[in-house]
């Protein structure tokens, strides 16, 4: 279960911080939020811990009182120790409805497996999925609710569903009138910004923003921009306010307290993710059927290139049937790579793609994503064809990385305008 996982316990720290207001225009026009202040200035001072949104209740309560609240959560919506959901219907607020994304309210679902609306045996309340026969609150959904709340823990990358599930749920908020607070988290991966932008053609499921693999937000930032952006169907605006991070800025290390999905179960496997997470468009196994998934790559057929082996399995409510089941499978073991590398380099990393492709023995298999029970092609992933095509033809990292330009220079300058924090 995934709720079994270790959980570290937040700091509650002070609770002054005020509630940010955004409307729904570009955020030049939006009432900005306070910036976390940076202590360069005190060096002295030792770092002041950081607080999420969901831990600072004394900014938000007030503004629940009398509201039916619906709740779009999942086991890492934590204020403290305990799941949010709990700690607020304990304190009076009318929680009307939840709504849970890819994995489940409570986290006990597989990547990729549906997963149908339900009650919530502990308090009651009913539980909508968006990630079953809907993906999106229907008006009949919403119409006794008035205010949504968003609070999930995001990773940082495009195929990360998290964001995706904020776009949708910002759609229906604008269709039907609801307001969405946004209770901003830190993003693991906010220092990297880096990828090639998603082109339209490639649009899935697992990508829907014309954005690079490492988008460099948080939650609230990426709310922000999609209103700015005008990403929403027909130009709609959500109506938003976010209770943004207390003394956070995108260069700090951030030790999630919380894993936020069943196969994200280490910090090493969240920082690296961004570049393994690449091998779901491939016939590797990537440590999924292993405990340590998203940190090792391997395939059956190269026990004569490399020494390391592992064998995956079955693991019940992580990867019931990966790829290559019972079979040892060998290649890179990555889980004592340098992570400090990303932070210093603010770059993927594209060689362990090029060398796996290169030492693989049957080439014109290695992308044969439909035979690998994996989660998409790598078009998809990568967010263009060139990038297979670059693979297969050899090009050299550098210029794969041009390729990637105006488009990512672009992305960067746009960022800017969505930032709450340094």
């Amino acid at each position: 279960m995934y709720t079994s996982f270790n959980v570290k316990m937040l700091m509650n720290g002070a609770l002054a911080l005020l509630l940010a207001a955004a409307s729904c225009k570009a955020p030049q026009q939006q009432e900005a939020a306070p910036v976390a202040q940076s202590t360069a200035a005190k060096p002295e001072t030792a770092q002041a811990p950081i607080i999420t949104g969901a831990d600072q209740t004394e900014a938000y309560l007030p503004y629940l009182k009398g509201k039916r609240v619906g709740m779009v959560v999942n086991p890492t919506s934590i204020i403290g120790d305990k799941l949010s959901v709990d700690s607020l219907h304990a304190l009076g607020v009318n929680i009307v409805k939840v709504f849970g994304p890819e994995h489940g309210f409570r986290g006990d679902a597989p990547a990729g497996i549906k997963v149908e609306d339900s009650v919530d045996p502990k308090t009651g309340i009913k539980v909508v999925s968006l990630y079953g026969k809907r993906n999106k609150p229907t008006k009949e959904d919403l119409a006794d609710v008035d205010l949504m709340i968003f609070d999930i823990q995001d990773v940082g990358t495009r195929f990360y569903t998290y964001t995706i599930t904020l776009h949708r749920v910002m759609e229906a908020c604008a269709e039907n009138g609801v307001e969405l607070m946004v209770l901003d988290r830190p993003n693991p991966n906010g220092f990297l910004v880096d990828g090639p932008i998603l082109e339209p053609e490639n649009k899935s499921g697992i990508g829907i923003h014309p954005i690079p693999i490492a988008h460099g937000l948080t939650v609230g930032e990426f709310a922000q921009m999609i209103n700015g952006e005008k990403w929403l169907a027909n130009g709609v605006q959500c109506k938003l306010k976010i209770v943004p991070v207390k003394n956070y800025n995108h260069d700090m290390p951030y030790d999630l307290p919380v894993w936020p999905s069943p196969n994200l179960n280490t910090q090493q496997a969240i920082l690296l993710y961004p570049s393994t997470c690449l091998f779901e468009g491939t016939i590797f196994n990537h440590g999924r059927g292993t405990m340590f998934p998203f940190t090792v790559m391997g395939h059956p057929d190269m026990k004569d290139k490399y020494s390391f082996s592992y064998t995956p399995i079955g693991i019940k409510g992580m990867a019931e049937t990966p790829l290559h089941q019972d079979k040892v499978c060998y290649g890179l073991d990555l889980r004592n790579y340098d992570v400090s590398t990303f932070r210093k380099t603010g770059r993927i990393n594209l060689s362990w793609m090029m060398e796996l492709y290169q030492a693989y023995p049957d080439k014109e298999r290695f992308f044969d994503y439909k035979q690998s029970n994996q989660i998409g092609n790598i078009d998809k992933l990568a967010g263009t064809k060139k990038f297979k095509e670059q693979i297969i033809a050899g090009v050299s990292e550098e210029e794969i990385r041009q390729s990637w330009e105006p488009g990512l220079s672009q992305y960067k300058q746009m960022r800017q305008n969505y930032l709450l924090y340094p």
